[in-house]
């Protein structure tokens, strides 16, 4: 493991942390706030640190598929515990590890909360806050390798490692390039729904709050409502918005290069539409008589299918008081997730297709044991990695979820609660049913939960295995070094 590349890229992170408070200092100048200078403050340690520290250069520039996950794992841990540090010190969020909380539900896009008053905040971390989703959404080190070259040409390990989906390949030939270009489509969406947010009569600062919070599916609002007491027209756009991130971005590349027949035959984006227009389909029917009109009914359940199945967050209408069937189908919809190279969090529909690709190819192989079958998706060959890949997935998936349930537990809430609280945090959507409903919050819980659910929302915004190599990583060392010590006692 290459720890001097991997010290040398942290450092960066370190930099590029104190130049992401940048725009909190802005909003405390135009507003006048004493924060904004907190944030200030701490920017400029950040930055001189991180630049005294890239000073020095690594000896070996090997950088292999390990340390590309080890490096994720940190980085995503350290800007966290880096980004939580101004919410402590302005006093809008006192106790540090609640602030931890908050920020990886900020970076890592979940939109789960501690907060029980969000207006009380100053407009610095209100910012922050919603920020931290608009940079987590695409992904910390792809925003930094599309400005800087970070390890010689390896930089594929960082984006695998980092990006969303069971595979992840370049658009275009260099991964720098690659990693410019999603951010430029990136860019581009954000601006298109900060207009037209703007056209329908909202503030600029709750309209680039909210479009920061939709691009990187994230949920965090500034009205303690959410977006229930916005304008049916501003529901809808935010929720055409939410679609859109949740679509992978290999499909808006298909369509810059007017490959659109391409685009449209993308299976994964099918099936996506499938499953929102079936789950939309299913929660207005069970809902229809809870709204005057059907219009209402329909704008409310497609709200909530889209912020649920993109793992956004938003909330319109508190859909814990809803029937059943409408909750078992957003609850569905929590493990479900969008499609891989997107904003979007869960498990994506892409494992989904693999396996039941895989499922469908075995029934036949145990019927016609000499057919040989190829797999597809998205018009690409399944190979054995993907295979091995999704199934080592699913089994880190299963184990994390059950061992986090069973923590939970240990405080003695109700198995509901329990349930959707680890399924929201770790599936990166923010609100779950009952104690943890639309309108409550994640307050009440224990700094050790809490710690659980942090670890659960970087987890799955990680999909797991980055995690998994960085703690198996720093085990074996842990277990090299006592060796060591044991036979120098000898």
């Amino acid at each position: 493991m290459n720890l001097g590349m991997i010290a040398y890229i942290l450092s960066w992170v370190t930099c590029f942390s104190g130049l992401f408070l940048l725009p909190p200092v802005v909003t405390g100048l135009i507003y006048h706030e004493r924060e904004g200078l907190i944030y200030l403050a701490v920017a400029a340690v950040y930055i001189a640190v991180g630049l005294l520290l890239t000073r020095r250069r690594p000896k070996r520039n090997r950088f292999g598929a390990q340390d590309g996950f080890v490096t994720v794992a940190l980085t995503w841990m350290l800007i966290s515990l880096l980004g939580a540090v101004p919410f402590t010190l302005t006093g809008d969020i006192p106790f540090y590890v609640d602030a931890v909380f908050e920020t990886v539900s900020g970076f890592t896009t979940t939109g789960s909360t501690i907060l029980t008053d969000i207006e009380a905040l100053s407009h610095c971390s209100l910012l922050w806050r919603c920020f931290t989703h608009w940079l987590g959404g695409m992904g910390i080190l792809v925003f930094i390798m599309a400005i800087l070259p970070l390890s010689s040409g390896r930089n594929i390990h960082l984006m695998r490692a980092e990006s969303t989906g069971p595979s992840v390949e370049k658009m275009v030939p260099k991964v720098r390039e690659t990693a410019a270009l999603l951010y430029k489509i990136y860019v581009t969406l954000t601006v298109a729904e900060l207009v037209f947010l703007l056209l329908g009569g909202m503030s600029f600062f709750e309209a680039i709050t909210a479009a920061f919070a939709t691009a990187g599916t994230g949920g965090f609002a500034v009205l303690n409502s959410s977006m229930a007491s916005y304008s049916p027209y501003l529901q809808y756009v935010i929720t055409i918005f939410m679609l859109a991130f949740g679509v992978s971005f290999n499909v808006y590349f298909l369509i810059i290069i007017r490959k659109f027949k391409a685009a449209l035959c993308y299976e994964e984006f099918r099936w996506y539409v499938i499953v929102v227009a079936c789950a939309t389909a299913l929660v207005v029917y069970d809902i229809r008589s809870l709204f005057p009109t059907f219009e209402e009914a329909f704008r409310q359940g497609i709200f909530q299918v889209a912020s649920v199945i993109t793992t956004t967050g938003y909330v319109s209408y508190d859909f814990d008081q809803w029937p059943t069937m409408a909750k078992t189908v957003l609850v569905v919809l929590m493990f479900i997730g969008a499609c891989a190279g997107s904003t979007g969090g869960g498990m994506k529909i892409s494992r989904y297709l693999v396996a039941w690709k895989y499922l469908r190819s075995e029934l036949g192989r145990i019927r016609h044991p000499r057919q040989v079958k190829t797999l597809w998706l998205n018009g690409a060959k399944i190979g054995d990695d993907l295979l091995r890949s999704v199934l080592v997935y699913l089994v880190a998936y299963i184990a994390i979820f059950l061992l986090s349930i069973f923590l939970i537990a240990l405080e003695g809430y109700d198995l509901l609660t329990n349930f959707t609280a680890v399924a929201t945090t770790y599936n990166n959507v923010g609100p779950g049913l009952n104690l943890v409903g639309p309108v409550c919050n994640f307050s009440f819980f224990s700094p050790f939960s809490k710690i659980v659910f942090s670890f659960d929302m970087l987890a799955g915004r990680l999909e797991v295995l980055p995690l998994v190599v960085m703690l198996s990583a720093f085990s074996e060392r842990v277990q090299m070094f006592i060796n060591k010590l044991r036979a120098g006692s000898k």
